[in-house]
């Protein structure tokens, strides 16, 4: 009866931990726009910086990770991951830097994700070249792509240049790799996925709700996002970063 004990207990031991990261949600969360709403454009695509320095003091002080994809590996291996982005490439983008600079200690490091419309860069309300390269060097900020022109991928013909083209012109500008992709308007389909496959590691869409791992084909190119607006409370954030 012991050994029967012994060998069930040792199974237990086996597979609850498996179990248990299979069913991890990991918070992989939007914005746009960082900045006080001035009238143009959507007001839920724009969270103020002070809403969004209380959003980053809660992670910090209910022990959230922050990461980039680069560190995707990490989600097993870190307390409470989580992955800040921001979709555009919008030049008040560079008051969420500056928050994170802010908090930035020996113990907490804030990180984010910048997905730029490579053929916007430098516009007069877009992030320019030395704006991008200064936040890559900080190791803060890493830029990723959100297409050349921001076009719905599943309605043209020359993806390639929307694809490879921004991946190649954003690392020449900021030195560092380029693997992920924010689909614009969060479309894709088969082809698109199967095209970005071909220049990305990962694929980002707007289907609301966390991610958990269910090994389904193509998993890391169908990655889900939560968008943050402008209306979001901090108990509303905090029943999001929550599950």
């Amino acid at each position: 009866m012991k050994k029967v004990a012994m060998i069930f207990l040792c199974l237990l031991i086996l597979i609850l931990p498996s179990h248990a990261l299979a069913q991890r949600k990991v918070p992989i969360l939007i914005y746009h726009s960082i900045d006080e709403y001035k009238g143009q454009g959507s007001k839920d695509l724009y969270v103020t910086p002070k809403n969004f320095e209380k959003q980053m003091v809660y992670l910090r002080d209910h022990g959230y990770t922050l990461l980039t994809f680069d560190r995707w590996k990490d989600i097993d291996e870190v307390n409470k991951p989580i992955f800040i982005t921001f979709d555009d490439g919008y030049k008040n983008n560079l008051n969420a830097f500056g928050i994170f600079q802010k908090l930035k200690t020996e113990r907490f490091k804030p990180t984010g994700t910048i997905f730029v419309i490579s053929d916007f860069i430098g516009r007069s309300n877009r992030l320019s070249k030395a704006d991008l390269k200064m936040m890559t060097d900080s190791g803060l900020i890493s830029i990723q792509s959100h297409t050349a022109t921001h076009p719905d991928l599943t309605k043209i013909i020359n993806i390639e240049y929307e694809l490879k083209e921004s991946k190649d012109k954003i690392q020449k500008i900021t030195g560092k790799p380029v693997f992920a992709l924010a689909y614009p308007y969060g479309n894709f389909n088969n082809k698109v996925v199967a095209e970005t496959k071909k220049y990305y590691s990962f694929g980002l869409t707007t289907t609301p709700e966390l991610f958990s791992e269910k090994g389904i084909k193509d998993e890391l190119y169908l990655l889900p996002r939560v968008y943050i607006k402008y209306s979001t409370t901090l108990d509303d954030f905090a029943k999001i970063v929550g599950g």
